[in-house]
């Protein structure tokens, strides 16, 4: 529920800032323009948006909508991210990340505020539906000219987008957000064309990043994007063009990649999250409640891994790499926000 019936005339410019937020985070404009990189338009959005929002409540005399138990909780694990400076394997690594969980739990207290209707839902996931297109055309354009591949075939971008699983990640985000407003009979035909482009393009992306992750993910999004579709049958349709096409031009190094899943024991990067889940299980052996300290995963592998692992990692592992850098108490926490 939001904070209140008349959302939608609440917190106008507040929600054009948290909009073109949206946007700037799917397009990096900053990264790949480099007239606009310092002006840091995504902190700029975002930090202008939440400003907007705490000023009208402090001059309407409002409470802040935290959001219940959730809005607590992730209070909680971004205060504790940052008091663990205090008994961290890397200080300065966990400031950095304690600082930046902060400003993520400002903007989703941001979210929670402003997006207090269907339509203003609806705007935001538009904006990152079509800002996703530049990145989905960044990433397209790296494959075709072999630039900055990862493994020389896995491609990716610039910024955030820079590892081809995160990259991944956020383009599977984009595609049910694209394929549902496609199946929605109100919305306008320019729009219905744009989201078809964003969809199709995002899947390409994520063909091209070698995903295992991403194409899991993605695969399951769709599966249950379907199952939640009122129109069984439009969903069917959509869900079966959707894999007649990855079939049909995905080459032949993805499906390559993926079968390595059933003999990942001679797969090197398969076998890297092997041993970061053991490194995480130490990690909570040793130190249970409170971890190793925020962003200290890669940096206390070596006195938790195996003798045959002979890099250091990330978690792979949301739930692993918070109890390894976090303990119980801040899992405990991320589990009541996400859960």
């Amino acid at each position: 529920m939001g904070p209140g019936a008349d959302g939608q005339r609440r917190d106008v410019l507040a929600f054009y800032m948290l909009a073109g937020f949206a946007a700037v985070m799917y397009a990096v404009p900053g990264e790949w323009i480099p007239a606009l990189e310092p002006l840091r338009l995504a902190l700029l959005t975002s930090g202008l948006g939440a400003g907007l929002m705490v000023m009208r409540r402090i001059g309407k005399a409002e409470p802040i909508f935290f959001d219940g138990a959730r809005g607590i909780a992730l209070l909680a694990f971004s205060s504790l991210a940052f008091c663990s400076v205090a008994w961290s394997v890397n200080p300065e690594v966990t400031r950095f990340q304690g600082v930046e969980l902060l400003k993520l739990t400002a903007i989703y207290l941001t979210l929670v505020n402003v997006i207090t209707t269907p339509k203003r839902l609806a705007v935001v996931c538009g904006a990152m539906v079509v800002g996703a297109i530049v990145t989905s055309i960044g990433v397209i354009n790296w494959y075709i000219v072999g630039e900055n591949m990862v493994e020389g075939f896995r491609s990716r971008w610039v910024g955030v987008y820079a590892d081809p699983n995160h990259m991944a990640m956020n383009m599977v985000l984009v595609v049910p957000l694209a394929v549902a407003f496609l199946a929605r009979k109100s919305t306008p035909w320019v729009f219905r064309v744009l989201c078809a482009v964003s969809a199709v393009l995002a899947v390409v992306a994520i063909v091209l990043s070698h995903s295992r992750g991403g194409f899991i993910g993605l695969s399951v999004a769709m599966a249950m994007w379907a199952i939640r579709e009122k129109r069984r049958m439009q969903a069917i349709v959509l869900g079966t063009v959707f894999v007649a096409g990855l079939a049909v031009f995905a080459p032949k190094s993805f499906w390559q990649r993926n079968e390595t899943v059933t003999s990942f024991h001679e797969d090197a990067s398969a076998m890297g999250r092997v041993y970061a889940w053991q490194v995480a299980s130490r990690m909570s052996l040793d130190k249970p409640l409170l971890g190793v300290g925020a962003g200290g995963f890669r940096y206390a592998w070596f006195q938790y891994a195996p003798p045959e692992a002979h890099r250091a990692y990330v978690a792979h592992n949301i739930f692993l790499d918070v109890i390894g850098e976090l303990g119980w108490i801040g899992l405990l926490c991320f589990l009541v926000f996400s859960g």
